[in-house]
């Protein structure tokens, strides 16, 4: 026995119940329909002309149903008689490299084969201007060439910084089109001028380019479609900030100030940008956002397999176990690291042999003395929040809280002979 084993193996995991936790729930029953009717009640038919090539720009995040959205944007194109093609907006993400970035898409499902148009994949940009802040402009290059441009994507609370446009699209026109050179220039002076140079770069893309429009869609806290809006290149920087202040009054949370330890079964680039949404967990790289509850330890299983290895995010939590360090990729890694210039959020944390000594170490360092009182909550990720697990200390709580309902009795956690809790 080693002696980190002598360390933690009587260390007490507490039984769990299952919770559920209840948010308002807008939702969208079609969302093919919605959005081909936002598309033709804002006339964008008399905005591409026939024989026109259209970019679609796609991010990296896992939007819910984002398949068959781009597979009804591109049919809406096509039907315009514009010839549509797919490039990647995703900034540094994929390893800062045009295959895989292209990965990361068919990670999401985004392939040529269902959305029915070639992806076009591309780390080279081309300088279009100077933003009134005097940082330079670029832009994907595949995108620009193009006779129109049209982006989708989510409206959502940024996880290191405030400000009127945070995760949306007026980051992607700044951010996601300016490929690793375009997010390299609005990281350079740190997150703490983000509020400033995103939209002063997102205004010379806008107007020095055929950006036709956007797709703009909220996702309620259960990580489904609720709000679909198009909008003209001339509404989306007056247009975003309303959708922005929706997105975070519906955005998903944990109904706890506070716990001694929150375990994370999965994060990954597909879940946010840190792997996990650091709004729900209170936990941040930057000191430019803030907020969320008090959590004395965390730990993360595992790396989602569409993230590819990249790990970024790892470094603001705890514990993590060895089978997600053996996905981290250094080339899939660094690269957001170096374009964001936050090191922190890459750096390794503790790492321990499997599930049960990554909970483990997460309780016997959480500094309460009596380990079998520690107020624990397990996760999937930070999109599936819906129905959660925490320790058998916290019913009376849950009990008090008219958002939350008991829907289990008491268990212990399914460890294998190997310590895993996904065997």
């Amino acid at each position: 026995m080693s002696a980190i084993d002598q360390l933690l193996d009587s260390i007490p995991i507490p039984r769990m119940v299952r919770v559920k936790q209840a948010f308002e729930r807008p939702i969208i029953d079609n969302v093919e329909l919605d959005l081909l009717a936002k598309l033709k009640g804002k006339n964008s038919k008399l905005l591409i002309s026939p024989g026109q090539s259209v970019a679609v720009a796609i991010g990296s995040r896992g939007i819910s149903a984002l398949p068959e959205m781009v597979k009804t944007l591109i049919q809406f194109i096509r039907d315009q008689d514009g010839i549509p093609f797919i490039v990647p907006a995703m900034g540094s993400h994929g390893g800062a490299t045009a295959e895989g970035q292209k990965e990361m898409l068919r990670g999401l499902g985004v392939t040529e084969e269902y959305v029915g148009a070639p992806i076009r994949a591309t780390m080279e940009t081309l300088r279009i201007g100077v933003a009134e802040n005097g940082l330079p402009v670029f832009i994907d290059k595949y995108a620009y060439e193009a006779d129109a441009i049209v982006i989708i994507n989510r409206i959502k609370p940024h996880i290191a910084f405030r400000g009127e446009y945070e995760s949306g699209l007026m980051k992607m026109i700044t951010i996601g089109l300016g490929k690793q050179k375009g997010a390299d220039i609005c990281h350079e002076l740190g997150f703490g001028r983000m509020t400033e140079n995103i939209p002063a770069i997102a205004r010379v893309i806008l107007e020095k380019t055929n950006l036709v429009f956007g797709v703009a869609v909220l996702e309620n806290a259960y990580h489904e479609l609720c709000q679909i809006e198009v909008l003209k290149n001339g509404e989306i920087e007056a247009g975003e900030p309303a959708l922005l202040k929706e997105a975070k009054r519906l955005s998903p949370k944990l109904y706890f100030d506070s716990l001694d330890v929150l375990v994370i079964d999965e994060i990954g680039k597909n879940i946010s940008g840190t792997g996990f949404d650091n709004n729900v967990v209170g936990r941040y790289h930057t000191p430019y956002a803030s907020g969320g509850p008090t959590i004395s330890k965390i730990a993360a299983l595992d790396i989602t397999d569409v993230s590819h290895g990249n790990g970024n995010g790892l470094g603001i939590l705890d514990f993590t176990t060895r089978r997600a360090f053996n996905k981290f990729s250094f080339e899939h890694t660094y690269p957001n690291a170096l374009t964001s210039t936050v090191p922190l959020s890459v750096k390794i944390p503790m790492v321990l042999k499997n599930d049960k000594q990554a909970i483990q170490a997460a309780i016997k360092t959480c500094n309460i003395l009596d380990k079998t009182k520690v107020r624990m909550v397990r996760v999937k990720n930070t999109l599936c929040l819906g129905e959660i697990e925490v320790s058998e200390n916290l019913i009376e709580e849950v009990k008090q809280n008219p958002n939350l309902e008991i829907v289990s009795s008491a268990f212990d956690l399914a460890l294998s002979e190997q310590g895993s809790l996904f065997e």
